[in-house]
């Protein structure tokens, strides 16, 4: 994962409120609401999805790991998904290598008009490029938080979506990418820059020039990118303001009425490049929640980021269960 930029900007809070309208009558004709059942995040759960990609090994593309992971995440899905697609492409890395990569998507309600992505990249990163320890740089890393947490959260949430039917009106996409994190080495980066650097997500770049049913339209998409470490701080990322404030207001006013404030805060984030800017650019409103952590040592990212740290024990459950107890709200409550 990915370039980041830093930029200072104003976030403008949006308040709105209206009078109580007075009870109706027998005659009246307003419409009792429907009782909303969500179902109940459980957080083991999604640890132990995590736990099981990591058992792998690092997922970097055409190696063992990442073929059998791919296997085992389209078993999970195909147990509970309508329809499980694996969208297998072939693209270019940063160095003009050729390589294959694999898409995964799970549809629930596949008839359903009104149709929500969620996303997460499931590869993890070829190389430790900001390991403290030089000697390990090159060497790849299990990719707990950065990957893996969120692919463990969605899969819980597909999980749920079987036991408890989705609103007959709503379709959930569920889309784990592939080659998200195979941009160059940090030692690296300045020979292969340029102003359009898209050596970083090239799953989402495939899938949202080619999604997995032609003419695809989705109402909005909830990308999840490192969301498993401790005390995380899920700031308003920059893009995902710009391209859909609609979508992150809508998310983070829920996490607060649920009592998650002290993680998803108000405040404006960076710019990050991840798979959500593909998407947006395709017409789907996205928004990334993400682990923003301005005072790291890296300028952004979470301590762990990038290095062999990033592992099983800095997975925090209590953090896995706060964004999957969002994601089902917002999806039941739709």
């Amino acid at each position: 994962m990915k370039k980041l930029f830093l930029i200072i900007a104003a976030a403008l809070v949006l308040v709105s409120c209206g009078d109580k309208q007075p009870k109706g009558n027998d005659n009246s004709s307003e419409k009792p609401k429907k009782t909303v059942v969500v179902p109940n995040i459980n957080a083991d759960s999604a640890y132990h999805y995590v736990a099981a990609q990591t058992a792998f090994g690092p997922r970097v593309p055409e190696t063992q790991a990442h073929a059998q992971c791919a296997e085992w995440l389209t078993d999970k899905l195909t147990n509970w998904a309508d329809t499980v697609i694996v969208q297998e492409f072939r693209t270019r890395l940063y160095n003009g290598k050729g390589i294959d990569g694999k898409n995964i998507v799970a549809v629930f309600n596949p008839e359903a008009k009104k149709r929500i992505v969620l996303c997460a990249h499931w590869d993890s990163r070829p190389y430790a490029d900001h390991d403290p320890d030089e000697a390990f740089s090159h060497q790849p890393i299990d990719g707990a938080n950065d990957g893996a947490s969120g692919v463990g959260v969605l899969l819980e949430c597909a999980r749920q979506f079987k036991n408890q039917p989705l609103p007959e009106k709503l379709g959930i996409d569920i889309v784990l990418f592939d080659l998200e994190d195979y941009g160059p080495h940090q030692d690296q980066a300045m020979d292969y820059y340029n102003d359009n650097d898209n050596y970083w997500a090239l799953g989402s770049q495939y899938w949202s020039k080619h999604p997995h049913v032609y003419g695809y339209k989705a109402y909005y998409g909830i990308l999840l990118d490192m969301v498993g470490g401790s005390n995380p701080n899920f700031q308003k990322e920059y893009y995902s303001q710009n391209y859909a404030a609609w979508v992150i207001n809508k998310v983070w006013r829920k996490a607060a009425d649920l009592g998650y404030r002290h993680c998803f805060s108000n405040e404006l984030g960076t710019l990050i490049s991840d798979d959500h800017i593909p998407m947006n650019l395709a017409g789907t409103p996205t928004i990334d929640i993400i682990d923003l952590q301005p005072n790291s040592s890296n300028g952004c990212f979470p301590e762990v980021w990038h290095t062999h740290n990033d592992n099983l024990e800095n997975i925090e459950k209590e953090t896995l269960g706060i964004v999957g107890d969002v994601l089902l709200h917002v999806v039941y409550e739709e």
